[in-house]
């Protein structure tokens, strides 16, 4: 697990955060004096520091000055029992992750601390473009020496040392948190954070305050201010994945973003300034979300200032076996345990396969192969896929063949005339939106899912077919 150093003056206090994190199985150092501190952190390293602001000797606002002096990306949470407004104005301009009052909820603490490992963990794991041996990779690699991948790389290469916003483009699980990675790793904000957040993972009435923060009282249960990622990531890289799933609202703030580096918080007045490159991915058609007035159209040409395209799997099967192996390599050492040939049956089942999951289902279709194979060669019937090769799209034309075709048959024996086909696709539309939110149990959330639509575009769809969805479930 992580290493974490918690710094307070109070003993109850450090013991309480050694019951806390130790039940979860983080290692926990302790310091009463920000001078002893300091000095752990120049013998150890450390995943976070989690600080009180009030101590004997040097204060804890000084102590994250010379913190973030030494080690930039380390995150740093700071918690205090007399707080103001001036202290945490304070402690954000000098790169605190977040920022606490006591007594705190211990909850809304490990909740905190969780964000802030995560964000360790994307700054020190480095993203290694297709190495030459995959043997030696013991971290994140986007692999594949395809002409596509190729485009990549180099886009990578030419986008990475600029200031410029980047909108990364393609199907989910192709890679592109990798992609994102990689650039603001080769980029001058290298020793800065990368925060990465998933817009389709929050829901939209808690997007907002996870992007710009909100005010103490800006909702039943804002108790104390509390900054956003987009503060957090201040000198550094916000990744924002699916963009183009995000209300109207949200679009709007992020284009202000854009255009002037700053917002206001959720129920604050006050400007906020940010210096913060933003990345982008979606793989939402957004042209087509824009014509149905689900994007802003003015936000699109923000983001694609320079557009990644990172291809799907079944337009680089020669990249399969490099992936293949590299999986191989990577969840033998995780799982300890040797690294199994791979029959051939089961190498042409890999490299004929459709991979609508792209390069995250390959990966978790070596990984379960692994664990049951326990070592022994893996073969065809070892591998985790539905059906036969191409099954998917046989599936889908069979059923076009057979019940669909039916239906349209019958359709046309009875219905002609002008909006025929207008009036059938209408229809369609509204049956399979309508099971789509009844297997989801009217989440639109989910159900949008399901159909492949982004949350907008479902929304605007039962909107205009007049369906019931619970739209309560979906804020929640």
């Amino acid at each position: 697990m992580s290493n974490i150093l918690v710094v307070d003056d109070e003993s109850s206090v450090l013991s309480a955060f050694q019951d806390l994190l130790g039940s979860g199985g983080h290692t926990v150092a302790t310091a009463r004096r920000a001078e002893a501190a300091l000095e752990l952190l120049k013998a150890d390293p450390f995943d976070l520091v989690v600080m009180d602001i009030c101590l004997l000797g040097m204060d804890g606002l000084e102590a994250l000055r010379r913190i973030k002096e030494q080690q930039p990306t380390l995150p740093v949470i700071v918690m205090t029992g007399h707080g103001t407004m001036q202290t945490a104005i304070e402690a954000t301009k000098l790169g605190a992750f977040d920022y606490h009052l006591k007594p705190f909820d211990p909850a809304e603490m490990l909740a905190a601390i969780d964000k802030a490992l995560e964000s360790t963990r994307l700054s020190r794991s480095q993203v290694v473009l297709d190495p030459e041996t995959t043997a030696a990779v013991a971290g994140d690699a986007i692999i594949g020496r395809s002409p596509g991948m190729q485009q990549v790389y180099m886009a990578i290469g030419r986008v990475a040392a600029t200031e410029a916003t980047v909108l990364i483009r393609g199907e989910s699980g192709t890679g592109k948190e990798l992609v994102a990675r990689a650039i603001h790793q080769h980029s001058r904000r290298a020793a800065r954070p990368l925060l990465v957040v998933n817009c389709v993972a929050i829901p939209d009435t808690l997007l907002e305050s996870e992007l710009f923060g909100y005010e103490r009282g800006a909702f039943t249960g804002a108790t104390a201010r509390k900054t956003g990622k987009l503060e957090h990531a201040s000198g550094g890289t916000v990744f924002l994945d699916e963009i183009g799933d995000v209300s109207l609202g949200i679009q709007a703030k992020v284009l202000r973003v854009l255009q002037e580096r700053c917002f206001e918080r959720l129920g604050g007045k006050e400007t906020v300034h940010v210096d913060v490159r933003v990345l982008a991915a979606t793989n939402r058609d957004l042209e087509e979300a824009i014509a149905e007035g689900t994007f802003r159209e003015d936000l699109y040409h923000r983001l694609n200032v320079v557009t990644i395209h990172v291809p799907p799997l079944r337009e680089r099967r020669e990249d399969i076996p490099r992936l293949v192996d590299y999986f191989l390599e990577r969840y033998a050492r995780e799982l300890n345990t040797d690294k199994p040939p791979v029959a051939p049956d089961a190498h042409r089942l890999l490299q004929e396969s459709l991979w609508p999951g792209n390069v995250r289902q390959l990966a978790h279709c070596i990984q379960r192969a692994l664990i049951f194979t326990r070592g022994y060669p893996i073969q065809a019937g070892d591998l985790p896929l539905p059906g036969e090769v191409g099954s998917d799209r046989a599936a889908v034309s069979g059923l076009g063949d057979q019940g669909l075709g039916e239906l349209v048959r019958r359709y046309l024996a009875t219905y002609t005339g002008d909006r025929a086909h207008e009036a059938f696709i209408e229809q369609a539309e509204k049956l399979l939106i309508s099971e789509a939110l009844r297997r989801a149990g009217g989440n639109q959330t989910h159900a949008a899912r399901l159909l492949g639509l982004s949350r907008p575009t479902l929304h605007a769809k039962i909107q205009k077919h007049k369906l019931h969805a619970d739209t309560d479930r979906q804020a929640r």
